[in-house]
């Protein structure tokens, strides 16, 4: 029996944090893993973290809000690996707490050109290599949030483009049917990054307080998208929840 060729993954916003946990558990899965973002720099080092590991990491720097640069990362994948097998939409980006009347125009297309622009330009560009590829078919991950479920103060942005996510997510597991592309949505709350650090000092509350919130390892996630990566195409996680158990979350309290 001939050896299965390995499975290639695109992972987005992969130089750090969630993008980065997740690139190297599939590295350990044997996945070989695109890594996308747009600094080189932190792609190699990523890369050269999970040197040893039965999978590849390959660096290709890319930004998600530019089309060309998109349609780009996945010719270089298909060009260089043979296909596309999973897609992790994880790039993402938040913008400071206000007020919706205090929100500058420019604040908010810029949060919706990655969060949202760019989620459904690598989505695009991921289904128009699955659809085609032999064997057909292929998954797509998106990174959601808790703000998918429900807001914090001043996060008009950032809530909006994660409840679009959903969105995207349920209209492209629908369009996916017929081409054996599988598509579901991760809503992860509180994981220990770089960019959750200020948790420990304190974040604002519903009620005007500012308090401290628990984290959860970030390897927990990245172990929640290992094994929805891990379904055979005939089955999927529509929708996963992972947060840090004892964060407010329900009622934000």
């Amino acid at each position: 029996m001939a050896e299965q060729p390995p499975k290639t993954a695109v992972v987005t916003g992969a130089g750090s944090g969630i993008g980065a946990a997740v690139a190297l558990a599939l590295a350990e899965d044997g996945w070989t893993v695109v890594l996308a973002g747009r600094r080189a720099g932190n792609l190699t080092a990523v890369a050269e973290r999970g040197a040893g590991l039965p999978g590849a990491l390959d660096p290709v720097p890319a930004d998600v809000t530019d089309e060309a640069s998109v349609r780009a990362l996945f010719d270089t994948a298909v060009e260089r690996h043979g296909r596309v097998d999973l897609l992790f939409n994880n790039a993402g980006a938040g913008a400071p707490a206000r007020d919706p009347d205090e929100i500058p125009l420019a604040e908010w297309e810029a949060v919706v050109a990655v969060n949202l622009t760019g989620a459904f330009l690598c989505t695009r560009e991921a289904f128009r290599v699955m659809r085609r590829q032999r064997p057909r078919g292929g998954r797509i991950v998106n990174n959601g949030s808790i703000s998918a479920h429900a807001p914090r103060p001043g996060s008009a942005a950032y809530t909006a483009t994660k409840h679009a996510i959903t969105g995207l997510t349920r209209s492209t597991a629908l369009d996916g049917r017929a081409y054996d592309i599988a598509c579901g949505q991760i809503d992860i709350g509180n994981a220990a990054t770089d960019l959750t650090e200020s948790m420990a000092a304190g974040v604002l509350q519903p009620d005007g307080s500012v308090r401290p919130e628990p984290r959860m390892d970030v390897a927990d996630v990245a172990r929640a998208v290992r094994y929805m990566a891990s379904l055979p195409l005939d089955a999927n996680v529509a929708t996963m929840t992972v947060m840090a158990t004892k964060m407010p979350y329900l009622g934000r309290g």
